[in-house]
């Protein structure tokens, strides 16, 4: 059976009466801020939230008004952009990865923070630790210590005579270097060498893959994060140029034709988010959310027969946490 875990961790305290005040002066209606890394428009993420807030009772312009704030890929601005939403005084800031998160926490230390999608709150400085939770944020985590091995599994899976496992990751993106740890842990037992290919700027790509050809790597885990999850077309270009079984660290690159991924099911997070916001919104002047275990995983897949289309494939296993 898969195993999968998301962390829900932190704290939101100090909620003080000022807060809320202000937070309900954009025409009587409570304020949600949100800060996107991504650009403004259509996006999954926002849809996947919004529709965590319906399921909560919740309609923008109706009986909520939401303050979204878009970096458009330049992490550099989310710290300016932080600062924006927490001059409009919401009653939470919704901050959907590390960077944002992070951003959203040195902006203020009084506004309730739900962070999403989070591989290492603890080491990023967002959670002193997940047993005794502190400060004013709370959130949704994607570390899991077994996430690693099931990733090579499924890679020995599609590529059995695989020894050499390329993982292409930014140095710099504590989530990528978190997932490469993990992977390290479980390499020896299933008899695979890792070769790490680091990679600072998406001009470095295609060098990353020619120095996967040098060193004759066999296959491919490619780490998400700021750096490689806009451009997984490119990527998974790449991919196939070298003919080399990849499994991708979020779904969006098998979305782009990836041969498939494992990880925290983003969209999902996003979407259960809302009844952190929800609780915030209609709770005392304090409160503490304690962490939770529920699991909750997303396996991709691309599939392609002979004569037909590729299609694609989504399995949510979820795994209810021993007694």
């Amino acid at each position: 059976m898969l195993s999968r875990r998301d962390f829900l961790a932190g704290a939101v305290a100090a909620l003080s009466a000022p807060v809320t005040a202000a937070a309900e002066q954009s025409g009587g209606l409570p304020r949600i801020g949100f800060l996107f890394y991504g650009s403004s428009g259509p996006a999954p993420e926002i849809e996947a939230f919004r529709k965590g807030l319906a399921e909560a009772g919740y309609i923008d312009a109706q009986n909520v008004a939401i303050e979204y704030r878009f970096a458009s890929g330049r992490p550099e601005r989310l710290p300016e952009l932080a600062t924006q939403l927490v001059a409009l005084r919401p009653g939470v800031i919704v901050a959907p990865g590390t960077p944002a998160a992070v951003a959203s926490k040195q902006a203020t230390g009084e506004i309730p923070i739900v962070f999403v999608g989070v591989a290492d709150a603890v080491g990023s400085g967002l959670a002193a630790s997940f047993a005794r939770p502190t400060a004013n944020i709370t959130g949704l985590t994607s570390n899991s210590a077994q996430l690693g091995g099931k990733r090579l599994e499924f890679l020995k899976a599609v590529a059995p005579k695989a020894s050499r496992i390329a993982v292409l990751y930014n140095p710099g993106d504590s989530s990528n270097v978190l997932a490469s740890k993990e992977l390290e842990q479980s390499a020896p037992a299933l008899g695979l060498t890792l070769q790490r290919v680091e990679v600072r700027k998406p001009a470095e790509f295609e060098s990353a893959f020619a120095a996967m050809a040098r060193q004759h790597s066999q296959a491919l885990f490619g780490a998400a994060g700021l750096l490689t999850t806009p451009h997984p077309d490119v990527l998974v270009h790449l991919a196939a140029k070298a003919r080399i079984p990849a499994i991708w660290g979020e779904r969006q690159f098998v979305e782009s034709g990836g041969l498939m991924s494992y990880a925290a099911d983003f969209y999902d997070q996003l979407r259960r988010s809302a009844t952190y916001v929800d609780k915030i919104l209609k709770g005392p002047s304090r409160a503490i959310f304690r962490s939770s275990s529920q699991r909750s995983w997303t396996w991709s897949s691309i599939s392609r027969r002979p004569g037909r289309s590729a299609s694609r494939s989504r399995h949510r296993c979820c795994c209810r946490p021993s007694a």
